[in-house]
């Protein structure tokens, strides 16, 4: 996997560690976009792989400030710094350049799954934007796409994905074989009013019950 690239998803990743139902706090929203800014002067300065920030490094940036949020950020973070969840804690050992490239998460497990899923949605942007600036087109294709509708972070990425991708040469594909997962994701009108055309079994009872999504 990946390091994440915190330019685009520390907030929603902070959030999806730290924020509960109510989200991360106003304060808590400003010290992580000033680390941010901090842990990416090196890589700004010199923009190697080498120099791209990891986890741990935001998690520094964060104890070293004054506010009580911080350190509250920093503190829910540790388990995935220098506990038993940092796997995202490293560089990643696999290229990533391929024409073809497969991420699966199955065997992440409960805790680390949601994490995983917002990584690799922020992965999949950084290479339509790549792609776009080459002339190329991105097709991505997420199976058991429900699963990424039932999060709020990862179901308001994948709304921004179907709404933005067409701009930037990407088509993004969603498959499931769980079609009331689907429906009853506040989010999915979102994605039918954005898509080329859906595809889906007559028989499927819960379609039936929600035709009003689809008009």
């Amino acid at each position: 996997m990946q390091s994440f690239p915190f330019d685009i998803g520390s907030v929603s990743l902070c959030e999806l560690v730290v924020g509960g139902k109510e989200g991360l706090q106003p304060v808590e929203k400003t010290v992580i976009d000033r680390c941010v800014h901090q842990i990416y002067q090196k890589y700004f300065e010199n923009p190697i792989p080498e120099n791209m920030p990891l986890l741990e490094d935001l998690y520094n940036a964060l104890q070293s400030q004054e506010e009580k949020e911080a350190h509250h950020v920093a503190t829910a973070l540790e388990i995935y710094v220098k506990g038993s969840l940092n796997l995202f804690n490293h560089r990643t050992n696999v290229d990533i350049n391929n024409r073809l490239v497969c991420y699966d998460i199955k065997e992440l497990g409960k805790q680390l799954k949601k994490l995983g899923m917002l990584i690799v949605q922020d992965q999949v942007w950084g290479r339509v934007t790549a792609n776009r600036e080459a002339g190329k087109a991105t097709r991505y294709y997420m199976d058991e796409f429900h699963l990424l509708l039932k999060e709020e972070q990862t179901a308001a990425y994948s709304v921004e994905i179907w709404k933005r991708f067409r701009k930037w040469g990407g088509i993004p594909t969603g498959i499931t074989q769980n079609v009331k997962d689907l429906l009853s994701s506040h989010e999915v009108e979102n994605i039918f009013e954005n898509s080329d055309f859906i595809y889906m079994r007559a028989t499927c009872s819960p379609l039936k019950r929600r035709r009003t999504a689809l008009n």
